[in-house]
């Protein structure tokens, strides 16, 4: 919300105000409030451009099929993918994942997650915390933590950016600021945020038509200097203020003005909503790096609806390529524009699928083992972590937690997870991780 009073006005105290500024929730992550900005100069946080891209499949995707072939298990559970050679020898991976084989030496597949919960929930992927045992408001997702930390790299981007839609099955859904407020929220440019963008009947809709839109903002800013609305606001105020009067997160969103052959490299997918999860848009990966290249921190994307409990490889064959080719092209972009050391890429589900393959030829919920991709953010890639049994039931070598995979990113953001906490309602600190972990070793 943003409320301006231009002219004098005498309030109950008495003393005479010619303007006033309201700078209310904003759905930016904590950008709102000027506050945020006065406490990030008091603590002396140190600013940097590092960034997390993490990407949501919803549903569940089938870790056997994709990253985790079994051709020595029964045919009932081996199923009917192939494996291919990727560019790094001695790993492999599914057939319909051929731009992932190409660039094996650009990620790190996680094939042993071991601690996933039955539950259709992004809780367990964007806060690496189980919803058992919940301190009062409960636990924030990793951009509202990295966003209390941190704050904004620049002040004109939000630095907690949400692209995921609200979702049929509401669980999906289900990761919210926790115990840190509203105010931590990620901002949403397709949901309720999109209301906090209107300046002057400057909107969203009208992005795709920039000149009219850059002159709104420039009549809005000159509107405003002619009032004199600026005089007397301290610089943490102007920061907030600068955050509505900025082109730079429209700018960022528009990702037509990207080459076209950089769009076409991304490709189009399909907008419809896929079960009751997400579309799978692959202009979401571009969107993702052109806001972490203008200054978000963390940005979250759903991709599709894996939840195969009928037909997995009929599924599966249509919705891999379109994986493929939007992570290959996101990862291929980060490393051509120099950002490869600065924004990690994190790419799971919330469990993997059963062994055995059902009925319906789908595979159902297994929590006991599932999968992950990494990328850039300068960790050690073209590797493989981990494994699971001959069936690809449980993990056999080196057990991954969720937890160790976030304190990996918190690690790479340059945030120690030893020694930093946050406070929760009850005035107790609270480490960004459980039990411990600590960020893993073969990725840093």
């Amino acid at each position: 919300m943003l409320t301006i009073y231009g002219k004098q006005a005498r309030f109950c105290d008495g003393i005479s105000r010619r303007n006033f500024l309201k700078i209310g929730g904003l759905s930016m992550g904590g950008l709102a409030l000027p506050q945020l900005l006065q406490a990030e100069a008091r603590a002396g946080i140190r600013r940097s451009q590092k960034a997390v891209i993490m990407i949501y499949l919803p549903g569940g995707p089938p870790h056997q099929d994709m990253f985790d072939l079994k051709l020595d298990a029964p045919s009932e559970i081996r199923g009917e993918f192939q494996p291919i050679k990727t560019n790094v020898p001695g790993i492999q991976v599914c057939e319909h994942l051929p731009r992932m084989a190409a660039m094996m030496d650009k990620l790190a597949v996680v094939r042993s997650i071991s601690d996933a919960v039955d539950d259709h929930s992004d809780f367990h992927c964007m806060t690496g915390r189980s919803k058992r045992n919940q301190p009062p408001g409960g636990w924030p997702t990793f951009g509202s933590a990295v966003t209390r930390l941190l704050g904004p790299s620049n002040h004109a981007i939000p630095p907690f950016v949400g692209l995921e839609p609200k979702m049929q099955h509401r669980p999906y859904n289900d990761a919210t600021p926790g115990f840190l407020g509203a105010g931590y929220r990620s901002f949403r440019p397709d949901g309720s945020g999109k209301d906090d963008m209107v300046l002057n009947g400057v909107t969203l809709d009208r992005l795709a038509d920039r000149k009219m839109l850059l002159s709104g903002f420039d009549h809005f800013r000159r509107d405003v200097d002619a009032s004199g609305l600026m005089e007397g606001l301290d610089r943490f105020n102007e920061q907030a203020f600068g955050v509505l009067t900025s082109s730079k997160l429209l700018e960022a969103l528009d990702f037509q003005r990207e080459d076209k052959k950089v769009i076409e490299r991304y490709g189009k997918g399909d907008p419809k909503p896929h079960g009751d999860a997400a579309p799978m848009l692959m202009e979401q990966f571009l969107v993702a790096r052109r806001l972490v290249e203008a200054g978000a921190r963390c940005v979250t994307v759903a991709f599709g609806f894996w939840d195969y409990h009928g037909n997995n490889f009929k599924n599966a064959k249509a919705d891999m390529p379109l994986l493929d080719q939007g992570v290959t092209a996101l990862v291929e972009d980060l490393h051509q524009r120099g950002l490869d050391k600065d924004v990690s890429v994190v790419v799971w589900g919330e469990f993997g699928r059963t062994p055995t393959i059902n009925k319906d030829a789908g595979r159902d919920h297994w929590p006991k083992a599932s999968c992950a991709v990494l990328a850039c953010g300068g960790m050690k890639t073209g590797q493989v972590i981990g494994a699971t049994d001959r069936l690809g039931a449980e993990p056999s070598e080196r057990p991954v937690r969720f937890a160790e995979v976030f304190a990996t990113l918190y690690h790479q953001l340059g945030i120690d997870v030893n020694k930093t906490t946050i406070t929760d309602l009850s005035g107790r600190p609270q480490y960004l991780v459980e039990d411990g972990c600590q960020p893993m070793s073969e990725l840093v």
